[in-house]
């Protein structure tokens, strides 16, 4: 089971839950050694997600290696507050250990080093160093970031001159853990709040409203994770994404006191009691509390269709499903009405989104009936207008796709002087503002047609190092995808989207904190959003072969299932509806992938996008 360490021969300091059929299993115990160099103590072996750990207290008279491995495995466990861990510490080690202050994960579980030379058992003192490979580290605000380099943290160990149990007296704050181990005991979960920077979204069909924005955060996934996810919207965004958002919660408000554990009932609707801060709001103001509350733990569980809230002893206000889209726009539950690509006469064709069909019809207007050959497309969010690049990249053409429309000069030429040189692929955000980069090597450039006219506006890209190669916004309009290569290598990064000016004037717009989502990726060929948080990428790492997969903004891996693979990929296309297929152009063929199935033909055709 997950509590035994292959040839460990200690006793395991945790025991493991299994319900399985209505039958517990309970994980057995081997010895520990009183004596020897401590092991490392290895990542447990990916299981299932419900498997409950517990962990167990140090035994009378453990040695310090046992202290420290029972330490390091009570940090795995399901413990809530870290109790049973507290007690191989010290006291007052205890009182001043936060490990809500962060959590390291390493490749494999934490190495220990003995230090022989200073080690003194018999004078009731022992020092061990913790070692290991770092993946990633999840901080106070609960958000991921990959991380590399080597892990060296100091443990202390004393003896109590009294009762002459060991305890560790000095430890690094934070918890620290195997990969393996934090796939089993946290899940990432998307906390919502509102684009503050931009304007409203544009929905087709709709009034302007404020774009939902996923922030994605890690929770512990058997300690109550619905609270923690909800206590950690009321807390605020995380630092990335905390310039562009709001929160339309009160300052300081928070969970009633006692409030019990948060749980839909049998009609799937969820009562949150606040405090009294939350008390007296707005109608409007407590609408869209109660919209960031249903998307929030909509990304939990799904059988979630209706929030109420309550404070002041009473109710404030509830909201459905329905009614939340009409509140907040948010992209995953926006369904496009086409997909679109390039035939083989070099026009922008259609085929109804999530169709079983094969059969493309050219769109209305100039670029559906070939005025001029194109290589690529962008199709704005309400489906009215397209961006089309030329056949040789070097011009940028804007038209509306209706019966009659014309096309007009190029918007956007390049002095590229080859085509890998010229314009990328654009991109339209969700308020209509259209970008592409321009990749000419004397003059590289990401730049934004407001609503898709006028003169460009060059993108400010501070601590961009290396020259864009693929552009794509996401759907609420304060996040950006881009493909940067530097030195023969090309990543994806994700950037913060800022906005400056007045209404009337000509926007500033600078990319900010741009960093790496795919950190084991040297060769990224494609991407697309798939989801408000998530996107899916065509890459390699080093030495292997090209695979695609989905991967989070925040740089983790989701644990949606690997699409089925497809070779010679050149374009991906997906939507952050992750209802439709997968839509790839692969060997000169436009081909899908339905949910559960393998890739389907569709026809010939290249350039496959959906809106935006």
């Amino acid at each position: 089971m997950g509590a035994d360490r292959e040839g460990s021969g200690r006793r395991p300091a945790r025991a493991v839950t299994y319900a399985v059929c209505g039958v517990v299993l309970l994980a057995g115990c081997a010895s520990m050694p009183d004596s020897g160099d401590l092991r490392g103590v290895d990542s447990t072996p990916r299981q299932d997600p419900q498997v409950r750990v517990f962990a167990m207290p140090p035994r009378e008279d453990a040695p310090p290696t046992e202290i420290v491995q029972g330490f390091l495995e009570a940090l795995t466990s399901n413990d809530p507050q870290y109790e049973t861990a507290r007690k191989y510490l010290t006291g007052e080690a205890a009182r001043t250990w936060r490990p809500e202050r962060s959590t390291t994960v390493l490749a494999g579980g934490p190495g220990t080093e003995s230090d022989h030379s200073g080690n003194r058992e018999e004078a009731n003192d022992y020092s061990v160093t913790l070692t290991g490979t770092r993946v990633a580290t999840v901080d106070a605000q609960q958000s991921y970031t990959p991380a590399d380099g080597e892990y060296r943290e100091a443990v202390h160990l004393t003896r109590d001159v009294k009762n002459r149990q060991w305890r560790i007296d000095v430890l690094p704050q934070g918890v620290i853990m195997g990969k393996s181990d934090f796939q089993r005991t946290y899940m990432s979960v998307n906390k919502y709040y509102f684009a503050s920077n931009a304007a409203p979204a544009k929905q087709a069909g709709t009034n302007t409203q404020p774009a939902a924005v996923a922030d994605p955060v890690y929770v512990r996934r058997l300690v109550d994770p619905m609270s923690q996810v909800v206590r950690s919207l009321f807390s605020g965004p995380t630092r990335l994404l905390g310039p562009v958002v709001r929160s339309s919660f009160p300052t300081g408000t928070a969970l009633a006191k006692n409030a019990d554990p948060l749980t839909p009932d049998d009609h799937n609707k969820l009562t949150v009691p606040l405090n009294d801060r939350a008390a007296g709001v707005g109608d409007d103001t407590c609408d869209e509390m109660a919209a960031q509350l249903l998307f929030t733990v909509q990304s939990l569980t799904p059988v979630v269709d209706e929030v109420e809230l309550r404070a002041g002893g009473g109710k404030l206000c509830s909201l459905t499903e329905d009614r939340a889209e009409a509140v907040a726009a948010r992209g995953s539950a926006h369904r496009p009405d086409y997909l679109y690509f390039i035939d083989e006469r070099d026009r922008l064709v259609r085929i109804a989104a999530g169709s079983k069909g094969t059969r493309a019809e050219p769109v209305p207007g100039a670029l559906g009936e070939g005025v001029v050959g194109l290589r690529s497309v962008a199709v704005s969010r309400d489906e009215h207008s397209a961006a089309a690049i030329g056949l040789d990249n070097k011009s940028l053409y804007v038209g509306s796709m209706v019966s009659g429309g014309s096309l007009g000069e190029p918007v956007l030429v390049s002095e590229g002087n080859t085509e890998q040189n010229r314009l990328t692929p654009p991109s339209w955000d969700a308020q209509g503002d259209l970008w592409i980069a321009d990749r000419d090597p004397a003059d590289p450039r990401l730049l934004l047609l407001k609503e898709g006219a006028g003169e460009p506006v060059e993108v400010r890209t501070p601590g961009l190092d290396g020259r864009v190669q693929a552009v794509r916004v996401a759907a609420d309009g304060v996040r950006i995808a881009l493909i940067v290569e530097k030195d023969g290598k090309r990543s994806l990064l994700i950037g913060r989207i800022e906005r400056d000016g007045k209404a009337g004037e000509q926007p500033a717009v600078t990319v900010l904190e741009l960093r790496s989502a795919t950190p084991e990726l040297e060769e990224v060929t494609a991407m697309s959003w798939a989801g408000d948080s998530r996107l899916v990428v065509v890459g390699r790492e080093r030495g292997g072969v090209q695979q695609i997969g989905y991967v989070q903004v925040d740089g983790s891996t989701p644990e949606a299932s690997v699409p089925a693979a497809l070779t010679g990929v050149k374009e991906i296309a997906a939507t952050e509806d992750e209802t439709l297929p997968l839509v790839a152009y692969s060997e000169d063929l436009i081909v899908r992938l339905p949910s559960g199935l393998q890739w389907q033909k569709v026809t010939e055709g290249t350039a496959p996008v959906y809106p935006g």
